[in-house]
Parts: C-alpha cells; sequence; structure tokens
C-alpha cells in the first residue's frame, strides 16, 4: 500500500453513532453464538458472580407456621377482651425454642412459649409479643398475663406466605447480591451455576510506554492504561490477562492478536488506532476491512470510527466469534470507550441480555460550555441534594488528563450541538457501576 493509499484509507473512516455502533457490536455477539462457560461455586462464594440457572423453590417458605417474634402463641378469641387495666391469664402448657416442635394443643384458656421463628403449635392463631405479657402463677402452675388483644394470624408467618414450591427465585444473568445467596441457602442451594468469568486479553501499543515500575525515560511515559484497562475488566465480571505493552511493529502486534484470539474469549488494545504514522492497530483493523479475514477465519470491522468525544477513533471487529476492541491511547478516551463497548461485551458474555450501562436522569450542578459536533461523555461524580439526583462535572475533561479520573462516578451523555448544557438542566447520566443505593434513590426522586 502506498503512503497516498495509506491516508485515504486512514481519513476516510466514516464515524458511526454511538447507538449504531453499540447495536452493531451486540448483534454480532448474538450471532457468533460464542459458547457461554459454566461452572460451579460455593453459594458463599457466589456473590458479584452471574447466575447461570434459574433457581425455584425446593419448598413452600415458611414451611410451616411460624413464630415472628418471642412471645407466646394463643388462641386470638381467648384474649378479644384484654387490656392492661384487664390482663386475661392463660396457663402455659409447653416452651418450645426455635427448631423445636410442641407436641401440645392450645385449647381455650391456654398458651405455649416461643421464640421467635419457632413452629406455632396446633391450636394457636396468634402470637402475642413478649412485651405485652406479664409472668402469674394459675393453681399453682405457670402462667401468664396477656395485657392487649390479639388478632388472628398476628405475628405469625403462614406457610407459603413468601414462596411457594416450584416458584421462581432468580434466573440466568441475575447479578448474585448477598440477600440472593440468603435465598438460595434457604432452599438448599449449596452450590450454585454462575457463568465463567470471560478472559480478556489486554495490551497497550506504543514504543514510548515503559512498564509501570520501570524510571522515567526523556520522551517516554509509563504504561498505566493496561493497568487500567485490566481493572476495569474484573471489575465488570471479567477475568484479566495481561500482555504488556508492544513496539508499534505489525509483525509483533500481530503475534499477540493470535495467541490472545487463541487462549482468550476476547481482546482490548490500547493506543495506535489514531491516523498517525505509527497507529499500528489502525492498519491492522484496514487489513481486516480489505480482506474480510484473518488467519483464514472470517473476520468483519464493526466499526473503525465513532461519533464520540472522547475516543471517535475507537474501534472494533469481530474474528471468527470473538471480539477484538482497539481502544484510544488517551486514557480518558480508554476508559470511555471500555464502558460503552468493552463492558456491555462482557455483560453479554455474562448472561446479561440488557448489557449497556443503566441511564437515569440528575440535575447537571455546573455548566457544560463547551459544544461538539459529536455526542459527548463527560465525567462526573454523583451527589443528592434537596432528594435530587444531581451530576457535578469533574474538571481536567480532556481526554489525555488522568486527573479526574479516581472521583469518576458516572459519564454525562450532552448531545451533539454547539450549546453544551446548563446548570439545573436534567440531563442523561451513564452509572459506571450498578449501584443500587443510585437506583433506589433515582427511583425515588422527580
Amino acid at each position: 500500500m502506498d503512503v497516498g493509499q495509506d491516508d485515504r484509507t486512514r481519513f476516510n473512516r466514516r464515524a458511526v453513532p454511538v447507538g449504531e455502533a453499540q447495536e452493531r457490536l451486540l448483534t454480532a455477539l448474538n450471532r457468533a453464538e460464542q459458547p457461554r462457560l459454566v461452572e460451579h461455586t460455593a453459594l458463599w462464594e457466589s456473590g458479584g458472580r452471574r447466575l447461570a440457572q434459574a433457581l425455584t423453590a425446593t419448598s413452600d417458605w415458611p414451611p410451616f407456621p411460624r413464630a415472628g417474634l418471642d412471645g407466646f402463641a394463643i388462641r386470638s378469641a381467648d384474649v378479644q377482651e384484654a387490656s392492661a387495666d384487664k390482663p386475661v391469664t392463660l396457663r402455659v402448657i409447653d416452651a418450645i425454642a426455635a427448631g423445636e416442635v410442641s407436641r401440645a394443643i392450645v385449647e381455650s384458656g391456654t398458651a405455649v412459649r416461643l421464640m421467635t421463628g419457632a413452629a406455632v403449635p396446633e391450636g394457636a392463631d396468634a402470637v402475642v409479643m413478649l412485651e405485652q405479657t406479664a409472668h402469674a402463677l394459675l393453681a399453682g402452675g405457670t402462667a401468664v398475663q396477656v395485657k392487649h388483644a390479639a388478632a388472628p394470624g398476628q405475628n405469625v408467618a403462614q406457610p407459603g406466605e413468601e414462596f411457594r414450591l416450584g416458584g421462581a427465585l432468580a434466573g440466568p444473568g441475575t447479578l448474585i447480591t448477598p440477600g440472593h445467596i440468603a435465598v438460595f441457602g434457604t432452599f438448599g442451594y449449596a452450590e450454585v451455576s454462575v457463568f465463567a468469568k470471560p478472559r480478556i486479553a489486554v495490551f497497550a501499543t506504543g514504543g514510548e510506554l515503559l512498564p509501570v515500575g520501570a524510571q522515567l525515560e526523556p520522551g517516554r511515559i509509563r504504561d498505566s492504561n493496561s493497568a487500567m484497562l485490566a481493572a476495569l475488566v474484573a471489575r465488570s465480571g471479567g477475568e484479566p490477562v495481561l500482555f504488556g505493552a508492544l513496539p508499534d511493529r505489525l509483525d509483533q502486534v500481530t503475534a499477540a492478536i493470535d495467541v490472545a484470539l487463541a487462549s482468550c474469549d476476547g481482546v482490548m488494545t490500547t493506543g495506535g488506532v489514531s491516523v498517525g504514522d505509527y497507529d499500528v492497530m489502525a492498519d491492522f483493523m484496514n487489513s481486516i476491512a480489505e480482506t474480510g479475514e484473518y488467519n483464514r477465519a472470517p473476520a468483519e470491522v464493526l466499526f473503525s470510527k465513532v461519533a464520540m468525544r472522547p475516543g471517535s477513533p475507537t474501534s472494533a471487529a469481530l474474528i471468527g466469534d470473538k471480539p477484538l476492541f482497539a481502544l484510544s491511547g488517551n486514557p480518558g478516551a480508554c476508559y470511555v470507550g471500555f464502558e460503552l463497548f468493552g463492558r456491555p461485551f462482557i455483560r453479554h458474555r455474562l448472561g446479561d441480555e440488557s448489557a449497556l450501562s443503566v441511564a437515569v436522569q440528575a440535575q447537571l450542578l455546573h455548566d457544560i460550555d463547551k459544544g461538539s459536533p459529536h455526542e459527548r461523555f463527560v465525567r462526573c461524580r454523583l451527589v443528592v441534594q434537596d432528594g435530587q439526583l444531581q451530576a457535578d462535572p469533574l474538571g481536567y475533561g480532556k481526554s489525555g488528563m488522568m486527573a479526574s479520573l479516581p472521583e469518576t462516578q458516572a459519564l454525562i451523555r450532552v448531545p451533539s450541538g454547539s450549546r453544551g448544557a446548563a446548570a439545573g438542566e436534567r440531563v442523561e447520566v451513564l452509572l459506571l457501576q450498578d449501584d443500587p443505593v443510585v437506583l433506589l434513590a433515582e427511583d425515588g426522586m422527580q
């Protein structure tokens, strides 16, 4: 390829809208039908993983009438007139703890002392709390004075009240929380099937890059993007495989991609994707676009430029049934590119059919006065003031600047245009984690 042809190829990349690029990606992933691997894990270790099976209740829950608190099992009809001034005295015929079952039958004028979670004995239809009673004696035996009327069913959890035998607990793709673990354990699931973490190859390109632990040299910088990408992969549920930094040589990059495709479920690179003379990933993508294959396997470029700021050179290809993401070398642009395309791929592999980041509405705290011909994704922190979820844009917004990355909680989506967005406007915000606190807060806000 001569220089003139190279220039035309590099500079004539058509920018596609973000939504279209995401749709192309998810369509290609569904079409590729890359098998999702499943593994078994101990229940207590399953938190944060995605469930790979449908789980159902193995019994009614509660499985028996269950006391909701410490007190006395009684017949509600016996205490209809009970009050602090005129307590009703009942003979105590048994006392049981949780896990025990009383053989006594509660008849009129009797009660059974029981603890929270114990089975309510036959004949009783209510439990009166301990604080509404007093110790007493009746004909020389133990008795209890009930100082408050009780309604039928009071403080008694009925069989099947929460779950019915065979009822759904959770389906494939569910993100397992500690609450899920409690429910699954209740029904005897000591192990659960989860989607295996997809292995994601990560490497950077650029002759200027040094290992993170190296001393700085004139004109060179440390490869911090690889570690950042690995952390983003791990946070999204994947297993990063670090290949380090590679020079801007197509043969070495191709060799690394060969190894990565053979051993991993996807590849993510950072750097070398723009229009410079040494942008090796742009050359790699061009070769796929021209031939429609890679190493004799069918391959296609899904997009080679996205109408967004930062990170417009972001590119993606499907090689066989595995995706390759060529992300920007600028830290902020790399971060955004991963969130918009890399994380949806991982979530798709983990059985999350929605895959895309959760979007919520927030009030903008400060002006974003810079317009853009493309959509902009502005880093922000989230705060709650006066019952409103608010987005506070972070400074240092240029794609190569890193100072605001540690504080970034979300991305403000600013439509293309000359005006940006004004303080007080409602804006769309993409959450970088499915934070239930944020989701619940947003759900109750105007």
